[in-house]
Order: structure tokens, then C-alpha cells, then sequence
């Protein structure tokens, strides 16, 4: 696209070994006046990919996926901020869409539907069913909270829906989303600590219950075959195992000493 079509925005895209989508994703941003990639020490060529793709590539330690896209936006040129994920690529419907907003109001802000992919079968039913993420926003006006982990933004005005979808393609396999799930409870772990902690261990099992049964029943995940029944057993595990691992290790005393190491993990 060239030069004097592109929009004020600076997409930006926060990275760690991604070379697999970050072509296809920084590609379908190409509308966007500044494509900014934050990696957070990548092993295989996605810097190199990145920066042949046109992307300005920074480097930061990872600090938690709300502190380091935080810090990506604070780093972006534009006031106008696209956020996406490694493996999120926007379809050609909100490309358009996009070519045909209004950016006056620095208040606007823009959710966008997520449609997300395990393997190569999108996931329709569930969990995930009408998902919707706020992804498009004017950092004087928004800005993602500093969460370790399922950071959202918090804007002084409600979303409009954008026409068009973004296409997640986060999962290999039923495996990884199981995976996914026991990587990101310490994390979880992490804000409950933070906030107080759990409830006793007894209602962990009616919370599991109650997470499984509104996926993979209500909410029909059971018309997705096999990765519905997966994915209804990870919102078993997001819903309980966090608890758990405050229960097991609760908050130690400030003057005790060993405290924990926080952990933090890729996504």
C-alpha cells in the first residue's frame, strides 16, 4: 500500500519466537502508517522477518503481556494504537473497514470480533462463541491495564463494533490449548494473590463444574467435536487451578523471607 493511503495508526504487535504468522500478520497491517514489533528476546528469525516485512523492531525483557503491550504503545509514534497478537491477523473486511473510519475523536475506540482456530478448525461454539476484543484506540484516551496475563483495554468510552474479524490462530492442537491453560495459572495465580486470594478449597469443585458445564453445555462447545470437550476442560482448569495454587502457597508475610519468585511465561 502505498505511502499517502496509509492510515495515523501505529500498529503495534508484541513477539517472542513468532515467526510462523508475524509475515502474514504485519502483511494484512500494511494500511497502517508505523508497524511497530516489541520482541521479547526471540530465538528464531522473527526480528529478521519482522524488519524485512518494514516493521520497526524494539527489544524489551518481558515484563507481562499488560506491562509489555503498555510499553509498546508508549514506544509507538502515533496516538492512534492497532493492537494484535503474533498470531492474530486481521481479515480483509476490517482492513477495509478500518480505511473507512473517521479518527477525529480521539475518544472512539473499536472492538473487533475474534474468531479463533485450533489447528485448522475455527471454533464457532463455547467459551470463545461471539468473542469480541478492543483492539483499536487512542492511547490519550485508552491504554491496556498492567495484567501479567488476559490483559484487556480500559477506555473512558464504550467500544464500537468494527465490521470484520480477526483470525487467532493461537492453538496447534487440542494439546496447546490444555498447555495454554497450565502455563497462564501462575500468572492468574499471581493477580488473585494481589487481590486477596480465593475462597476455601471447597467450592473449587462446583467453580470447575460450573466452568465446564456453561461452555461445553449452554453455550453449545459440545458441536465442536473434540476441541469443544478440550476447550470446556480448560476453563475447568483456568477457573480452578489458580485458586488452588493460591491455596497451596498463600501470600508469605513482607518480612518472611524466600518469598516466591514471580514467574512469567510466553504466550
Amino acid at each position: 500500500m502505498s505511502g499517502p493511503s496509509r492510515l495515523p495508526i501505529s500498529a503495534v504487535v508484541i513477539t517472542r519466537d513468532a515467526a510462523r504468522h508475524i509475515t502474514a500478520v504485519l502483511d494484512a497491517l500494511d494500511f497502517c502508517a508505523e508497524r511497530l514489533v516489541l520482541d521479547s528476546g526471540s530465538v528464531d528469525e522473527t526480528r529478521t522477518i519482522a524488519a524485512a516485512a518494514g516493521a520497526r523492531v524494539e527489544i524489551q525483557p518481558f515484563l507481562g503481556y499488560g506491562p509489555q503491550k503498555r510499553r509498546a504503545v508508549e514506544l509507538a509514534s502515533h496516538d492512534w494504537i492497532l493492537s494484535l497478537d503474533a498470531d492474530e491477523i486481521l481479515d480483509d473486511e476490517a482492513r477495509a473497514a478500518c480505511l473507512r473510519l473517521d479518527l477525529a475523536d480521539p475518544a472512539a475506540c473499536w472492538e473487533i470480533r475474534r474468531r479463533t482456530f485450533v489447528g485448522r478448525r475455527e471454533i464457532c461454539h463455547g467459551a470463545w462463541r461471539g468473542e469480541r476484543v478492543l483492539r483499536l484506540f487512542n492511547r490519550t484516551t485508552a491504554a491496556f491495564k498492567p495484567l501479567p496475563v488476559h490483559e484487556e483495554v480500559e477506555s473512558i468510552r464504550s467500544p464500537r463494533l468494527l465490521p470484520g474479524s480477526i483470525l487467532h490462530y493461537g492453538f496447534t492442537d487440542c494439546r496447546d490449548v490444555l498447555a495454554r491453560s497450565l502455563r497462564y495459572a501462575p500468572l492468574k495465580a499471581d493477580i488473585l494473590r494481589s487481590i486477596g486470594g480465593p475462597s476455601g478449597s471447597w467450592i473449587l469443585p462446583f467453580r470447575g463444574l460450573a466452568a465446564f458445564m456453561k461452555s461445553y453445555v449452554l453455550r453449545g462447545g459440545w458441536r465442536d467435536g473434540g476441541p469443544g470437550f478440550v476447550i470446556a476442560v480448560g476453563r475447568l482448569i483456568d477457573s480452578t487451578l489458580p485458586r488452588a495454587l493460591v491455596l497451596e502457597a498463600p501470600v508469605r508475610p513482607a518480612d518472611e523471607p524466600h518469598a516466591p519468585e514471580r514467574r512469567t511465561v510466553s504466550r
